[in-house]
């Protein structure tokens, strides 16, 4: 028989209370789409999806930058090219 800890369900919403700068919700709900810029807990989602979207972006352009800058990788990448340059004058079209 499973314990109580292990039925009990996980809630899909995480419920916090939070203060915000009145200036700070004005300006984002004057910008925002008509649809959410009135609803409180709706504009806040969007814009923390919206955060944590961007932060991913910046992470993945981080890695991609590191990797740029790899020289072991820009070996690589140099090889492959030398290796497929026989492919680009077979004279099919990209498109």
């Amino acid at each position: 028989m499973k314990s109580k800890s292990a039925r009990k369900k996980i809630p899909k919403t995480v419920r916090r209370s939070v203060a915000l700068p009145r200036q700070l919700v004005e300006e984002a709900s004057a910008v925002a789409p008509a649809q959410i810029g009135q609803n409180l807990n709706r504009l806040v989602t969007v814009a923390l999806q919206e955060f944590a979207k961007r932060r991913k972006a910046r992470t993945f352009d981080k890695a991609i930058a590191q990797m740029a800058a790899d020289p072991a990788i820009r070996a690589e990448c140099a090889a492959i090219e030398r290796d497929f340059r026989v492919a680009e004058i077979d004279g099919l079209t990209s498109d």
